[in-house]
């Protein structure tokens, strides 16, 4: 169905889009390579929401060259007027002959629409050509938009007996500084970095990307049952911060936060708690699409036991810090193997002197 050439470039499209990892949220990443006579004649890739998508800039380096040409695109044309107008009309009208699409947008306002416009105007479609390479770049978008919640990552810095602090809550640092140097790109792909209250008083982090250039920092995310977050914490520094608590009294507190900038959401379950699975709903209402969770035991383990994290990834250091030290989540006690939940790990390898191991649940 597809040549080796098909395949060659698209993987050159996916290689574009990937140069927008840490700038089109809220909107997926896209590449977009054009060629005649199997020649490349244009090239282009999504670089940041409300700026021309990949296919206007590889047809406005194409020129004419379009005409007759066939468009290797990593996620189906929108379809649609948005920020932009629709890409799929833009094909049509600069000549393009054939397009071949990795995936479908899963978006329900082109899912489809796009790739049905295109054969309507006589271009031949083709799709899922490196399906699942265009859906890993877009693994929150997807979850986005058909789970109606973002795709969680929990990162976790452990021992290699598989502890995260010490007693006393001394952490820094288990791993070396090529871990620590990767992390920053997780959290320079990800649109929120969620902590829990316990991470900002333990350690006052300040959660931004600091070793990887970006020109944009994700949200910051607080999940503060209590409302007992000091004014003076680094990570409130800066914008895009939002605090979710399940105190709706102290009011004179939630003043003083937004007025320093926080955003306060009061979200309490039933149990006098934040609602977990809601916050994760809201924050997709806000166009998150990934989520990089970096905290302590007690958040990690709520929202495993709640079912709400889709990937880990571990460092593993090559330290022992014994029994006593804090573990990684805090989830019940097990009375019976068969009760044990199972990850699938998708990679593993040394980052510096340290594992890095990651597996979806």
């Amino acid at each position: 169905m597809f040549s080796s050439a098909d395949y060659a470039f698209m993987s050159y499209a996916l290689r574009l889009a990937e140069k927008g990892l840490y700038s089109t949220t809220p909107n997926p990443r896209v590449g977009c390579v054009i060629t005649n006579n199997g020649e490349i004649v244009g090239s282009g890739w999504h670089e940041r929401a409300g700026q021309p998508h990949a296919e206007i800039h590889a047809l406005h380096t194409a020129g004419k060259a379009a005409r007759g040409a066939t468009a290797y695109i990593t996620l189906e044309p929108c379809s649609h007027y948005g920020h932009t107008p629709p890409c799929a009309n833009a094909l049509i009208a600069a000549g393009i002959a054939r397009v071949i699409v990795a995936m479908e947008d899963p978006n329900p306002l082109v899912s489809g629409r796009g790739c049905a416009l295109l054969q309507q105007a006589g271009i031949a479609v083709q799709v899922s050509l490196l399906h699942a390479e265009a859906h890993a770049l877009n693994v929150g978008f997807v979850s986005r938009m058909l789970r109606k919640k973002p795709w969680v990552r929990l990162k976790i810095a452990a021992s290699l007996d598989g502890k995260t602090a010490l007693n006393n809550g001394t952490s820094q640092w288990i791993t070396g500084a090529a871990a620590r140097q990767d992390g920053h790109r997780w959290r320079a792909r990800s649109c929120a970095i969620v902590t829990g209250i316990g991470t900002v008083k333990s350690d006052n982090p300040q959660l931004t990307v600091r070793h990887i250039q970006t020109f944009r920092q994700p949200k910051k995310v607080i999940v503060d049952s209590h409302l007992v977050i000091s004014l003076d914490a680094k990570l409130l520094q800066g914008e895009e911060v939002l605090i979710f608590t399940a105190d709706s009294e102290n009011q004179k507190k939630k003043m003083a936060l937004e007025k320093m900038g926080v955003r306060v959401l009061v979200l309490p379950n039933a149990e006098g708690i934040i609602d977990l699975g809601k916050m994760m709903t809201m924050l997709a209402d806000f166009g998150i699409n990934e989520v990089l969770v970096e905290a302590g035991r007690g958040l990690n383990g709520a929202l495993v036991r709640a079912g709400l994290v889709d990937e880990m990834i571990i460092y593993l250091a090559p330290h022992l810090l014994g029994d006593d030290a804090q573990g990684m989540l805090r989830l019940p006690e097990l009375l019976d193997l068969q009760q044990k939940r199972t990850l699938a790990i998708q990679d593993l390898r040394m980052v510096g002197q340290d594992i890095r191991v990651t597996a979806t649940l």
